[in-house]
């Protein structure tokens, strides 16, 4: 079940608070029963909603929400890598960051990541993409939707542009009809 109500709280704690378009949202999250797996750990899946507890409010106090609404556009996340590295287990208070790292001709690009203890736990790379019944909007439309006409995208990071560069070259659709091998021609003779 996707976490409505601490959505909404989430957004109740930041409202009123604008940031700049390249601050840091920084949020604190609890692991509650429903966000563990059967290792009584927090969900990988589930750490991907989590995230958009951050996230939501990030695009709320940035201003991009208001241009959302106000053009009728909507977001969806195109591509995501995230790493697991540290165990959050039941009731561990987490520190999360959002933060917007800059944009190509099509798609923004943010990173979250949680905190316990000064130890980063985990960490995701998100591309996200502006739509219209048009189909997607220019993210230099959208950042001068939400006021910052004049601003320019930071240089993106070498490990953001091999990723970018990673994504550019995987097929799509995926080979569904590639033929697989048979498992006696994969066991040595």
């Amino acid at each position: 079940m996707y976490p409505i109500i601490r959505l909404l709280k989430e957004q109740m704690k930041f409202r009123g608070q604008p940031m700049g378009l390249f601050e840091t949202h920084v949020s604190h999250h609890r692991c509650w029963p429903l966000d563990l797996d059967p290792w009584m750990e927090l969900n990988n899946g589930r750490t991907l909603t989590l995230f958009d507890l951050g996230r939501m409010p990030f695009s709320t106090r940035t201003g991009l929400m208001r241009a959302l609404r106000r053009n009728g556009w909507g977001m969806t996340v195109a591509g995501s890598a995230p790493r697991y590295r540290r165990r959050v287990r039941l009731f561990h208070r987490v520190e999360m960051r959002t933060r917007l790292l800059g944009w190509d001709r099509r798609f923004l690009y943010t990173e979250q990541s949680m905190w316990r203890r000064g130890e980063a736990l985990n960490h995701i790379l998100l591309r996200l993409a502006v739509t219209s019944d048009a189909g997607i909007v220019p993210p230099e439309t959208l950042i001068a939707a939400m006021g910052h006409a004049d601003r320019e995208t930071p240089v993106l990071a070498d490990w953001v542009q091999a990723w970018i560069d990673a994504e550019n070259s995987r097929p799509w659709p995926p080979m569904q009809n590639a033929p697989v091998a048979s498992r006696a021609a994969q066991t040595p003779p």
